[in-house]
């Protein structure tokens, strides 16, 4: 069975259509590295290059500790980390992660209904 071929970088621009409160939106593959998408345009970053270099390889790692429990549990939708300077998403699209950081009053509640529209569509 064949994985479905995803256009990231559309889906990191159409993440970031979304809410002008989101900072960040790119995908990252199981080695933790950058392979599209980036920080949305005139937007300070909260972190170095080094600490964010750091946060992806802790994300792939994350996200691989996650897969443990698929079996008992089924399939993670979405993953949310609210801190007191950014909200954060991850979404799972085939073996790579959709990161997305957005202002932490950002909702919650449909951000990451979004943002699975996107990926889904």
């Amino acid at each position: 069975m064949s994985a479905k071929i995803y256009d990231y970088t559309k889906i990191c621009e159409s993440v970031l259509l979304i809410d002008p409160k989101i900072r960040f939106a790119g995908v990252i593959n199981e080695r933790g590295r950058l392979v599209a998408g980036g920080m949305r345009e005139n937007v300070e970053p909260l972190e170095s290059e080094k600490d964010d270099e750091m946060i992806f390889m802790e994300l792939a790692l994350r996200v691989k500790m996650r897969k443990e429990f698929d079996k008992q549990l089924g399939l993670v939708n979405f993953a949310m980390a609210s801190r007191e300077r950014a909200l954060a998403i991850s979404v799972l699209i085939n073996d790579d992660i959709l990161y997305v950081v957005s202002e932490p009053d950002s909702d919650y509640g449909i951000l990451p209904k979004k943002i699975l529209e996107i990926v889904h569509s």
